[in-house]
């Protein structure tokens, strides 16, 4: 299998887990051996999938200030989380091809094969919510016919996208591409670099 096919059928069944409950403080069992990408992929889908569910949550326009407020910071520190799991992805591709030596006309590619990842598991998130949406009994049929179409455009991006990780991951394999990660480095959630933060001491 191709990594682009284990990691959909690898969301799939993340999200279709999260389902069965639908609540977003619901536990999940991983049900992959820890230590394999699978065992990561499914993880970071399911920080993904409750992270959309906090999104529509935070939007009710009646949640309390407060109860919103620590929403934000829940999915403040969500984010956090899921730009870690894309690096230990990412780790695990430059591990797996550490032996690989470069051509001499090798090039960079402008995101790394986990980042990559990452957007195909949000997509398959609208992938699947807009599939909900073309199948709502209590919706308008334009509304169904409107989502209908715009799902049949998400499939297109999945194909594609599927198609460009692999391309990626075959040409790091060949030495066609340089695998080289940067960190995140987010700073807004340092004290020692968020001003905001670092500044409360001074008060």
């Amino acid at each position: 299998m191709t990594i682009s096919s284990v990691c959909i059928e690898v969301f799939n069944r993340a999200v279709a887990d999260y389902h069965l409950h639908n609540n977003v403080d619901a536990e999940i069992s991983n049900p992959y051996p820890a230590g394999t990408l699978e065992h990561l992929f499914y993880a970071k889908n399911h920080v993904d999938t409750v992270q959309w569910h906090l999104e529509d949550i935070v939007r009710d326009p009646q949640i309390d200030p407060v109860a919103g407020i620590e929403l934000k910071r829940r999915i403040d520190r969500s984010n956090q989380v899921r730009t870690d799991m894309v690096e230990q992805i990412d780790d695990q591709f430059l591990l797996q091809y550490a032996t690989v030596d470069a051509l001499p006309n090798a090039r960079m590619n402008t995101e790394s094969p986990a980042w990559a990842i990452d957007r195909l598991s949000i997509l398959m998130l609208k992938i699947y919510h807009m599939q909900e949406q073309a199948n709502r009994n209590d919706a308008t049929e334009e509304h169904r016919l409107k989502c209908t179409a715009k799902l049949q455009v998400l499939l297109e991006q999945q194909e594609d996208l599927s198609n460009s990780i692999d391309e990626l991951l075959g040409e790091i394999r060949e030495g066609k591409k340089i695998m080289k990660v940067y960190r995140q480095m987010k700073m807004y959630n340092d004290p020692s670099l968020n001003p905001v933060l670092y500044n409360l001491n001074k008060k």
